[in-house]
């Protein structure tokens, strides 16, 4: 199997070299980082959309879960379109059908994607593998230390999508009181995104207290994303890495309305450098 040992970021490396990785379908791992790289540098060059597609298309042609290799090409081709943003309209119904992949790793690759898309074609889909609730699709497979769907994800490209139809809140409330902490917090990130409801901020500000750093972590990330202001001070008291809480203050101004981050949130920030 070819090592799909990324180079350093600083190998000299421009768009046309990344194009023509991509392009050689004998080279997996050219193409890994190729498709890694397109989407860092956010590339609008009409043959990155075409290429990106490509390595879905040969990837479904050589049979599910047929190499690591291509699996791996795959998914950062998927994370590369999500980066891309109106550029890669034309690529929406490859990764929506990616959602019904057998490849969990390739579900959840797609689930992000969509959400930084806010591709409004994927609600249905992903409501669809979301459902049976925490009982089916949020059970934990026998064997594994994952859930049935990549639940965490999908719930998030739900908030980030926008869609605040009853369907849609009706299958985020299911997951709320999931056991896994991060599985809850994506559930709540999106209601609170989608609702505006304090009640869903102040679940994430209980979970910022939980026992785990891996939790904390997450549930920063969460609070971020909200826009939600109330949480700029507990995010800056939470006993979690300085660099961390900046992005996710960070996070939580880029989300919130034009010109609604306050003096109080900026020194915050400040303070923690």
């Amino acid at each position: 199997m070819t090592s799909l040992h990324q180079p350093a970021e600083g190998e000299p490396i421009d768009e046309a070299e990344a194009l023509r990785r991509l392009a050689d379908t004998t080279d997996p791992s050219g193409q890994y980082y190729a498709a890694w790289w397109l989407g860092k540098q956010r590339s609008t060059h009409p043959e990155a959309i075409v290429l990106l597609r490509a390595a879905l298309r040969l990837r479904c042609e050589r049979q599910h879960g047929s190499g690591v290799d291509e699996n791996a090409v795959a998914r950062n081709a998927i994370r590369a379109l999500g980066k891309l943003g109106s550029a890669a309209q034309g690529a929406l119904n490859d990764l929506v059908a990616i959602v019904d992949d057998p490849d969990y790793g390739l579900r959840e690759a797609s689930a992000r994607a969509l959400g930084e898309l806010k591709a409004l074609e994927a609600v249905e889909p992903l409501l669809s593998r979301l459902r049976s609730g925490p009982e089916t699709a949020g059970r934990l497979e026998p064997g594994l230390p994952q859930l049935a769907e990549p639940c965490e994800a999908m719930l998030e490209a739900l908030g980030d999508i926008g869609c605040a139809s009853t369907p849609v809140l009706s299958v985020l409330k299911l997951y709320v009181e999931h056991p896994w902490p991060v599985v809850s917090s994506a559930a709540c990130r999106a209601l609170l995104q989608l609702t505006q409801d304090d009640r869903w901020g102040h679940r994430l500000l209980a979970l910022l207290q939980h026992p785990q750093l891996q939790v904390r972590r997450a549930v920063l990330m969460d609070l971020g994303a909200t826009g939600w202001q109330p949480a700029a001070g507990p995010i800056a008291a939470t006993l979690a890495e300085n660099s961390l809480k900046l992005v996710a203050l960070k996070g939580l101004v880029e989300a919130s309305a034009p010109g609604s981050a306050d003096r109080e949130m900026l020194d915050l920030m400040d303070s923690l450098l």
